[in-house]
Parts: C-alpha cells; sequence; structure tokens
C-alpha cells in the first residue's frame, strides 16, 4: 500500500509563519520507505517529490539529514514549472530541490526544444547550466538518426526568469556538417512570447535590384510597444525597413515604412510611410486613421510593398464614426494620390471631406419608420486652372417614411415616400453657375409573393416574384457628373429608386423594376440560388453608359446565381444581357477545396465602351490554387491572363515546406505589365525560418514521424 510521507516535513523544523511556495519544505510521496541508523531516509517505488512549482519523479530518493542532500536514482523526470522538463539518469540535488548536479540530462522546453547534455547543473531554482549540449527543436528518434539541425555547444546557460538561452563556443549543425561557429549566442526560450533579438531573414532577388538580404531585429520597448528594424542590402539598393507598434487600453496603432537610397534614382531618398490606428472615444465614437506617403510612382511596386499598402492609387483617411441602433453619424477626410500613368494628381479630386447622419423613428400611432438623413461632401483639386481645376461641395438630405404590409394570402407589399433636398456649390468651372439647389420629392410602391415548397429529403424551395413601380419629381440640375461616372447594376439595387453610386445623379420620373428571386436549400449541402430582373424607364438618362446596362428606356436583363454544396465547392456569377440576348458583361467565381487540393478562379468580361474609358473589351481571367502534399510540402501558385491581348498579366508559383523545426519558403513571381514608371520584372524570394525558439502561435504543428 502507497504510504504518502511529509517525511521532509518531519526531519525539518517548519517556521512559524507564512512561507512562500519555494521557501516550503519539500513533500515526498512513495511506495515504500526507509530510516537507517545514520538517519538517511530512503523511498522505493513511484517516488515523486514536490517543492513548490518543482516536482520529482523517480525509481529512489535518499535524503540525508545531516547534509540535506537528496541522491535521487533515475530514470528522472523534474517538472521546473508548467513549461520545463528535464530528464536524468542521476541527481545530487539540495532539500530544497533548486540546487543540484543531474547527470545524462536531457531539458525539454514548452514540447518545443530539447536540450541534451553530458551534466545539468541547478543553481538556485532559476538558472540551468548544460556542459557539452546539443540543442534542437527537431523530433528526436530513438534509432539514433541525427536531427536535420542542432546547436552543439561547450556551455549552455537557461535563465528561467528572463526566459533566455546562452550559448558558449556554439556551432550551427546541418545533420553532422558543421555550418558556422558562434563563440557567444544568446536566444529566447520557446515559452518567452516576445524578446529583442534577430527575427528570421530572407533573401529576395528581382531583376531591377539584384539579390539582396533582409535580416530584421525586433526591439521590445515594453509589454505593450515593440518596434522592428529590417536592413534591405543588396548591389542595387541600401534600404532599411521599419515598423512600430502600440497597444493602448482603448486602441492601437502601427507605423511602418522604408527609406530607401538605390541605383534606380541615383541620389535621391526614396521611400513610403504607412500609419494607422484605431480608437474608441467617449459616448461611442471611434476614431481610426491610415495615412500613407510614397516618394514616387514606381517605389512600391519596384519593392513589392504595393499590396500591403493597398493598391495604386493611395487613400489616407481619418474617420470618427458612431453607429448604434437607430442612428449612424460619421464625419471624415480623405486624401488620393494616384500612382497610375496618365494621371496627373492636380486635376483629379485628391482632397475629400464627407460627412454623414442617419436617424431612424418608429412612430406608434402611425406605424412603420420614418428615416432622416443628411450627407455633406466637398473635394478639391490642387490645380487652379478653370475647367480642370473644379471643386465641388454640396448638402443632401431626405425625409421619407417606410412601411410593410403583409397580407392574409401572403402578398407582401412595401410602401415608401418622402422628400430630398439638394444643394450644390461649383467653382473654378465658368461653364456651370456656381449655386445650385432643389427640392425632390419621390414615392414608391413594391410588390413580393414569397412562395415555399417542401420536398423529399428535407429540400426546401423559396420563389418570389417581385415587381415594384417608383416615381421622383422634378428635372435634374445642371452639375457636371463627378461623383456617378461608374455604375454597376446588380441585385443589390435592382429595388432602389435610384442606382447611381452618389447623390450628385438621381433617377428621373418614373422606373418600374421587375424580378423574380428562387432559392433551394438541401441539407445535404447543395443549396442554389438564382436572382433576375429587369428596369424599365418612362425617361431616357442619358448619365447611364452603354456598359452599365441601364441606358434606354429598359435595362439589360440581370441575371445572378450562386451554387455551393458541402463538400467544398462554390460558384457565383452576375452577368448583364442585352435585349437581343447578347452578352454585355458577366462575372464568375469559382472556388473547389476538396482533399489537400484548394482551387480558385475569376474571369471578367466587358464590352469596350468610350464614355467608361475602355477602348477596348475586357477579357481576363484569373487563377489560384494550392496543393498540400502531405503534412510538410505545400505548393501554391496563380496567374492573371488578359485573354484579349492574348498575354500573361503576373504569375507566382511557391513552395512551402514545414515540420517542427525548420520552414522553408520559396516564391518566384513575374510581372510582365509596363508603363512609364514601371518595368516588366521578375522577383524569387527565399526563406528559411529554425522553428522552435519562440512562443507557440497555437496553430498546427507538423512533427515528422521517425524514418521519414
Amino acid at each position: 500500500m502507497r504510504q504518502l510521507l511529509l517525511a521532509l516535513c518531519l526531519l525539518l523544523p517548519l517556521p512559524a509563519v507564512a512561507q512562500t511556495p519555494d521557501e516550503r519544505p519539500a513533500v515526498l510521496v512513495a511506495d515504500d520507505l526507509l530510516i537507517t541508523r545514520d538517519r538517511v531516509l530512503i523511498a522505493r517505488g513511484n517516488v515523486e517529490a514536490f517543492q513548490g512549482d518543482t516536482r520529482i519523479q523517480a525509481k529512489s530518493i535518499s535524503y540525508d539529514e545531516q547534509t540535506g542532500a537528496l541522491t535521487i536514482e533515475g530514470p528522472i523526470v523534474l517538472t521546473d514549472g508548467g513549461d520545463t522538463v528535464i530528464l536524468a539518469d542521476e541527481a545530487q540535488l539540495d532539500r530544497d530541490l533548486q540546487n543540484g548536479l543531474l547527470t545524462g540530462a536531457r531539458m525539454v522546453m514548452d514540447q518545443q526544444v530539447q536540450l541534451a547534455a553530458v551534466q545539468l547543473d541547478r543553481v538556485d531554482g532559476r538558472y540551468s547550466q548544460l556542459y557539452k549540449t546539443a540543442v534542437t527543436s527537431c523530433k528526436i528518434c530513438e534509432n539514433g538518426e541525427v536531427p536535420l539541425w542542432q546547436i552543439r555547444a561547450r556551455r549552455v546557460i537557461h535563465d528561467k526568469v528572463e526566459q533566455q538561452l546562452y550559448f558558449d563556443d556554439a556551432t550551427f549543425h546541418i545533420k553532422n556538417v558543421p555550418v558556422f561557429y558562434l563563440p557567444r549566442l544568446r536566444m529566447p526560450d520557446p515559452t518567452l512570447y516576445r524578446a529583442t533579438g534577430f527575427l528570421t531573414s530572407s533573401i529576395r532577388t528581382t531583376s531591377q535590384l539584384g539579390t539582396g538580404l533582409k535580416i530584421p531585429y525586433f526591439i521590445k520597448l515594453g509589454d505593450s510597444r515593440d518596434l522592428t528594424l529590417t536592413p534591405y542590402l543588396s548591389s542595387a539598393t541600401r534600404t532599411l525597413e521599419f515598423r512600430y507598434r502600440q497597444a493602448f487600453v482603448d486602441g492601437y496603432t502601427s507605423l511602418e515604412g522604408a527609406y530607401t537610397r538605390d541605383d534606380e534614382i541615383p541620389g535621391t531618398n526614396r521611400g513610403y510611410i504607412n500609419w494607422l490606428g484605431w480608437f474608441d472615444l467617449e459616448r461611442d465614437f471611434i476614431l481610426s486613421f491610415n495615412i500613407k506617403i510614397v516618394s514616387d510612382e514606381s517605389y512600391l511596386t519596384e519593392y513589392d510593398y504595393l499590396g500591403g499598402v493597398g493598391g495604386d492609387r493611395l487613400r489616407s483617411d481619418i474617420v470618427v464614426s458612431r453607429t448604434r441602433r437607430d442612428s449612424y453619424v460619421q464625419a471624415s477626410l480623405y486624401n488620393y494620390e494616384s500612382l497610375r500613368d496618365g494621371e496627373i494628381n492636380s486635376t483629379l479630386p485628391t482632397i475629400v471631406i464627407d460627412g454623414e447622419f442617419e436617424r431612424r423613428f418608429f412612430p406608434k400611432s402611425v406605424g412603420g419608420e420614418v428615416r432622416l438623413s443628411l450627407n455633406a461632401h466637398s473635394h478639391r483639386r490642387s490645380s487652379t486652372v478653370d475647367i480642370t481645376g473644379r471643386d465641388l461641395a454640396r448638402i443632401n438630405g431626405k425625409l421619407e417614411y417606410l412601411r410593410r404590409f403583409t397580407h392574409q394570402s401572403g402578398l407582401v407589399s412595401d410602401a415608401r415616400a418622402g422628400l430630398g433636398f439638394n444643394g450644390f456649390d461649383i467653382t473654378q468651372d465658368s461653364t456651370y453657375a456656381q449655386n445650385h439647389t432643389d427640392l425632390v420629392p419621390f414615392a414608391s410602391v413594391g410588390l413580393s409573393y414569397p412562395m415555399v415548397r417542401a420536398g423529399a429529403g428535407g429540400v426546401t424551395q423559396m420563389l418570389t416574384p417581385l415587381a415594384q413601380i417608383g416615381w421622383i419629381g422634378g428635372d435634374r440640375l445642371d452639375i457636371p457628373n463627378e461623383e456617378s461616372t461608374r455604375v454597376e447594376f446588380d441585385q443589390g439595387n435592382l429595388l432602389s429608386l435610384s442606382r447611381f453610386p452618389s447623390p450628385d445623379r438621381q433617377e428621373r420620373g418614373t422606373v418600374t423594376a421587375v424580378g423574380m428571386n428562387w432559392s433551394r436549400f438541401d441539407p445535404q449541402g447543395w443549396d442554389a440560388h438564382i436572382s433576375a430582373g429587369q428596369v424599365f424607364r418612362a425617361i431616357l438618362d442619358e448619365d447611364f453608359t452603354e456598359l452599365s446596362g441601364l441606358s434606354g428606356h429598359q435595362s439589360n436583363i440581370l441575371l445572378a446565381g450562386q451554387l455551393r454544396n458541402q463538400t467544398g465547392m462554390s460558384l457565383t456569377a452576375r452577368s448583364l444581357f442585352d435585349t437581343d440576348f447578347e452578352l454585355t458583361k458577366a462575372e464568375i467565381r469559382g472556388d473547389w477545396g476538396f482533399r489537400n487540393i484548394v482551387l480558385g478562379g475569376t474571369y471578367v468580361w466587358m464590352e469596350a465602351d468610350a464614355a467608361e474609358n475602355l477602348n477596348e473589351p475586357v477579357s481576363e481571367i484569373s487563377l489560384d490554387g494550392t496543393y498540400d502534399f502531405h503534412n510538410h510540402w505545400a505548393a501554391n501558385g496563380d496567374v492573371r491572363y488578359d485573354i484579349e491581348n492574348n498575354r500573361a498579366t503576373t504569375v507566382g508559383l511557391g513552395l512551402t515546406y514545414i515540420n517542427e523545426c525548420v520552414s522553408v519558403d520559396l516564391l518566384v513571381r513575374r510581372r510582365y505589365t509596363s508603363s512609364t514608371s514601371v518595368e516588366p520584372s521578375t522577383d524569387i524570394g527565399f526563406n528559411i525560418g529554425v522553428r522552435g525558439f519562440s512562443a507557440s502561435n497555437g496553430k498546427e504543428r507538423y512533427v515528422r514521424s521517425c524514418g521519414m
């Protein structure tokens, strides 16, 4: 029968004051025990000893009262807190288990990094000194196979408090081959979440900048702040990338960018800045900002920063907003900068100010809903030239009443009526008067009749024919079309009173829309949705382009659909057909994931329309996919192809290898497009990372099997 002894407590006097866990004496648990004439306590069989957070399991433990020493026979398992486990053959420790010597020791940290040593010395429970040590995060097999990589050192010191590993005379080995030698090396242990030091380096090769090396250095400035500096050096560039991050109780901010001196534009300072933040303010308001600055048009593309910054039209903004159940308010300041060829920023509306307010009321006396909305907008061009430097400001208001009725027959009717106000101020354009105002009454009635049918196997179908007739009074003001130059006709605005994206344009007269929605829901996972619709108007609207599909007395026919199943396949499509049922615009997106393959593709077709600056049709296909060979290897690729011009736009291929102790990434990308500021280029990226010396990110660990 197993016995529980507080033997060490009996042999050692206990102070009469409260003690911390590290000050309390050890507790011993064993199957059998005896005390010799020399007052040596010997415990055998399933022996466990506890002292504070330290726990030892061993074959036998002997305690000498006179010396206070513990002699332990293995196999020994010493758990030092919840993250570190030490295995050893024999040990000599003091009574508090904080100091001593272990032979044939192996330390396992956070189930990632293993340190095997001839001898391990424990000092004050804080330091572990390992001699003739081999360190790796690779899986160790019992057949003696050499790990993929290891660090061999004369001595390794682990500081439990600082969570650091210090190496003396360290040599990095790949298999049995020494690669490089470092007399001193410091690395964080796997339990440390953030620490100052070097991060994984990467190699980047481009046809413009040559082969370069990126060496990121992470600086911990506190628990809520950090700075990362990344020198990027090649034969053609000297670049310093930087990123500063700080978290606050009510928000966060991040500032990243780069400073460059290179051979592309000799003698010129180049770079970019991207500063963003988000903060909670009082009374439920939210402040967000994103400031972007770049030195020249080609910099972001040449250095592959374009995707991170957000495309070839940079938008900086400062936004304050508040959203509540029945109200919304927002104030915004935007600055736009185009990096596209042929676009002159001085003649573009680069400074934009927006203000929005909307409030809902639910009068009990009459039912329904009342909405009050106000919209203020101003945009300015830096040019002072007449016409090309035109500036515009507007204010738009609307008060409307909405009511829905559901009849006993199942018919649903929606009624809407209201009055809108518009005011415009136009300057620096002599072809238009400066001030314009009008009042716009409007009303609409919509009808829908949802029909549901239940089929075999739990299949449900829903068919909803719908129609709406709407009227907007008054005539359009004689003002330039500044904001509604691109109109998309889709199922989202089929029943809108105005399908222009901005209030500077509104449809006028009587407009009728008809459509139908059909859905099928299958418990087995096959779901389908189809929408169709068309718009008819009494008055032609010349501001609708042919490509929009809304020109003429009757619009193009809208057809949209979606198909998906539980096996991972989805297909989404939207198209417009003219009265002869010829395709004028189409977009289709498909995704399919099965087993270890994920495929996706998009096809876009648009006919030429000079009114939208499309002098030739657009026909483009984009494909992307990934393939997991098994738990370690994965490949990915993407291609964007211009079918109309029979040429590729971009092509990318990537290969990744990940296991428990190393990650390898290879990326090759070719950009075929060119302009006056950007040339076609090839970009090759190569990155090797040693895994294990960082905090676990919670993601799946790809651990190899022995023999692989």
